[in-house]
């Protein structure tokens, strides 16, 4: 594998880390509601969640897709009706006040903020199939463990920072002061997106 090329499979995946999907929407409101610590957390979560699809294509998921696309199917479904749920928690809770006075104390814990993340990236199956389109090409067969390595790292480190600043940018003080002062609404766009995102991957 050249270094063009493995620069090429880094940008191209640093775009769609940064497109707007769950993950993304998931960062913004963890850091608005529960500050940067939780929102790192979270955007770790999410860096494992890639790493785990990435893997999966570079061993060949890809393919299990295609032979058994009743499996993606049922992926999606599962990943689809997930995301549906966290949505109908977010309107739920969306006219409950949010208690501010102590932001020593995150509503999630960080082994909590891991696995939301972790969980909200592996419920869309559709970084499969983008890391195998991405791969295909420009991995070959062959390629040294230390550059596959090096490969997932650079997967990690695109999730996790990327997300842990759009966590950082929503924990402001003024974008805590917007979200307190337009909760409801804010919550209930957040909770619809999702819930548009969920049916999307369900169905598309």
């Amino acid at each position: 594998m050249t270094l063009a090329a493995f620069v090429t499979v880094s940008l191209l995946h640093l775009m769609a880390a940064i497109s707007p999907g769950p993950a993304v929407l998931m960062s913004a409101r963890t850091g608005v509601t529960e500050g940067l610590r939780t929102g790192f957390f979270l955007a770790m979560g999410i860096g494992l969640g890639g790493v785990i699809w990435a893997s999966a294509a570079l061993f060949g998921l890809a393919v299990l897709f295609q032979t058994a696309p009743a499996l993606l199917w049922a992926l999606k479904a599962l990943g689809g009706l997930y995301l549906i749920y966290l949505a109908w928690c977010m309107w739920r809770d969306s006219d409950r006040p949010l208690d501010m006075r102590d932001d020593r104390r995150p509503p999630r814990t960080a082994t909590s903020a891991f696995w939301l993340g972790v969980t909200t990236q592996l419920a869309n199956p559709k970084p499969a199939v983008l890391f195998s389109a991405i791969f295909v090409g420009t991995v070959p067969p062959g390629t040294p463990s230390l550059v596959v390595g090096a490969l997932l790292l650079v997967v990690f480190l695109n999730e996790t920072l990327w997300n842990t600043a759009v966590a950082r940018i929503f924990s402001f003080d003024r974008s805590k002061a917007a979200y307190i002062s337009l909760k409801t609404v804010i919550d209930r766009s957040f909770g619809g997106l999702l819930a548009l995102l969920g049916v999307k991957i369900a169905i598309t």
